[in-house]
């Protein structure tokens, strides 16, 4: 079954009558629609209203296909035909166009297609205030998730449900597949190690879509001074959470493919070392090296690129290991950051100030360091991952 969550609770509907009554199309299509794409449903809410939509490069809509080719029309170009009266544009990490480095500040914009003013939520501003929403009657968010606790974007997206409750704002958000639903692991996050970063107490990969992701933000009270946002999340139509999933858009600059999106979960954590993950070159998250590894089966040079401006040992010959033919991930895999703690030489700094929020606990690096294998440290998890996963069951969307 498929649940529709309104405002005021949830209509479900069967499967041959979803297809039907979200989009008409042939109820023996098994192709995998975000809800952006299911116009009809959500366009209804939004005629009239005075709207400010969250979004960025990965908020598009199909336009059909040919053989080998797919077009897609960005969000906001789409509604503004349907003259939707939108009156600005927030923007998270890496910008409305998605070509800002990771921490980069995004700077507040006017976007030049459309005039709309972007405003970030990157920076100092992370969080819409009052004055930016005191002319905006529904906030729609439509952002392509990947299911990993530090990948910044659910952050944003609990801040918003929390200026939304603030203000009395009904959210819509328009869900998307998570590439990363088909598996739950990793370490659940202590909540004193709670950032930007990581704000809630969830386990690395946490196996949801973003809207069965704000549904557990609003249904466990993790909000500000257990506020309730007015929330309805437009599902995605066929998606399961084992299912396959390509994303037609880069969710980020560093984030190039569907390997990398899959191996990320993993090779994230090297973000809080001092070992570089393919960032400054075409396999950014498909290898991890250091000019310190004794030489190996690969060698490379990070460079200034696309998304990575000062990569990790720019300019420097690398050594390292290609993981580009890994096959599709099911579990956090901590042998490769074990692997790069035991390769580096004592004498060098190998886990950075950013680690512990990384991992969300101290825990983690302990345990590399008291030289614990990776079935060891996994083991460690598994009480806090069974707590978690009776959570998560409440607001399943999809099975």
């Amino acid at each position: 079954m498929i649940s529709s969550i309104g405002q005021t609770g949830a209509k479900t509907f069967g499967e041959k009558e979803a297809f039907t009554h979200w989009s008409g199309i042939q109820q023996d299509s098994l192709k995998i629609l975000p809800a952006a794409d299911l116009m009809n449903i959500y366009l209804p809410f939004l005629k009239g209203k005075k709207i400010a939509v969250i979004a960025n490069q990965t908020s598009v809509i199909s336009t059909g296909s040919l053989p080998g080719t797919s077009y897609y029309t960005h969000l906001i170009d789409t509604l503004l035909s349907y003259d939707i009266h939108i009156q600005k544009v927030f923007a998270p990490e890496h910008g409305f166009r998605g070509k800002v480095d990771a921490g980069e500040i995004v700077a507040d914009d006017k976007d030049i297609k459309t005039g709309l003013p972007i405003i970030s939520l990157y920076g100092n501003n992370k969080k819409p205030n009052a004055a930016q929403l005191n002319d905006i009657d529904l906030v729609l968010f439509d952002i392509q998730d990947v299911g990993v606790r530090f990948y910044t974007y659910i952050s944003t997206l609990s801040l918003v449900m929390e200026a939304c409750a603030e203000q009395g704002i009904p959210l819509i958000v328009l869900d998307r597949p998570n590439p990363n639903g088909h598996y739950v692991d990793g370490p659940v996050l202590e909540s004193k190690y709670s950032s930007f970063v990581g704000m809630h107490e969830v386990p690395l990969v946490y196996g949801m879509t973003i809207g069965e992701y704000a549904l557990m933000v609003n249904g466990e009270n993790w909000l500000k001074d257990s506020l309730h946002c007015e929330l309805r999340v437009i599902p995605s139509l066929n998606y399961r959470h084992k299912s396959v999933y390509s994303l037609p858009v880069r969710p980020s600059p560093n984030l190039p493919n569907d390997k990398s999106i899959n191996l990320y979960p993993s090779l994230g954590l090297f973000e809080g070392t001092s070992i570089n993950a393919g960032r400054g070159t075409e396999f950014q998250f498909q290898r991890y090296g250091a000019p310190f590894f004794p030489i190996g089966e690969l060698t490379y040079t990070p460079e200034s690129n696309f998304g990575s401006k000062f990569p990790k040992f720019k300019g420097e010959l690398c050594n390292g290991i290609d993981l580009s033919d890994t096959p599709r991930m099911d579990k956090v895999d901590l042998t490769w950051l074990i692997d790069a703690y035991q390769k580096t030489p004592r004498d060098k700094t190998f886990f950075g100030e950013t680690f512990t929020v990384h991992a969300g606990n101290e825990k983690l690096r302990k345990q590399i360091e008291a030289g614990k294998t990776a079935d060891e440290i996994r083991q460690s998890w598994s009480a806090e991952l069974a707590k978690f996963k009776k959570i998560r069951e409440k607001y399943l969307l999809y099975p």
